[in-house]
């Protein structure tokens, strides 16, 4: 099985999601650190919908201006384009595989897509 995360290896929860997908041989894992290559809106449109949860989900509040920029309450095209322009506005880790997609914080809820 393939899967591919969109990786900041900054951070303990995206570290510890990668080493989950690092220690099945099963598993064919592609790292792109998304801070310096961001998926475009289009696919954080579809990783999302894939998810089951809204972009605003998927926005990073800590450490970022989300709130002065009145993201929370934006709508969804317009988070979208945020993130893609501006990539530490995506929470991390997500995970796509053939099964689906998941926003992993806790890591655990990388299984569910395993």
């Amino acid at each position: 099985m393939k899967a591919t995360i969109w990786h900041n290896p900054k951070c303990g929860t995206s570290r510890k999601t990668l080493a989950i997908l690092e220690n099945l041989s099963s598993v064919d894992v592609e790292v792109v650190e998304y801070l310096k290559n961001p998926p475009s809106a289009e696919k954080l449109a579809q990783l999302y919908r894939d998810a089951g949860i809204a972009p605003r989900d998927g926005l990073r509040m800590r450490g970022t201006d989300a709130e002065e920029r009145g993201l929370p309450d934006a709508p969804d095209e317009e988070i979208l384009a945020a993130m893609a322009n501006d990539p530490i506005l995506i929470e991390r880790p997500l995970v796509e595989t053939e099964k689906g997609a998941r926003l992993c914080r806790p890591q655990d809820l990388v299984l569910e897509i395993l």
